[in-house]
């Protein structure tokens, strides 16, 4: 069974919209987690780079 099931009575056209728009959410996906995972480092560096500014004042 196809994952699609009228893939084979779709245009070419509308086939490679489909991959590309797959291809698109599993690229976003994949950012959203690596940002997601990343996030807690920024606000630690952040926090540092605040601290550092307000002691050399």
């Amino acid at each position: 069974m196809a994952l699609i099931p009228r893939w084979r009575y779709m245009s070419e056209e509308a086939k490679a919209l489909t991959k590309r728009t797959a291809v698109s959410a599993l690229v976003v996906l994949l950012v959203v987690l690596i940002f997601r995972a990343l996030l807690p480092w920024v606000v630690v560096a952040l926090a540092a780079w605040w601290m550092w500014k307000a002691v050399g004042k």
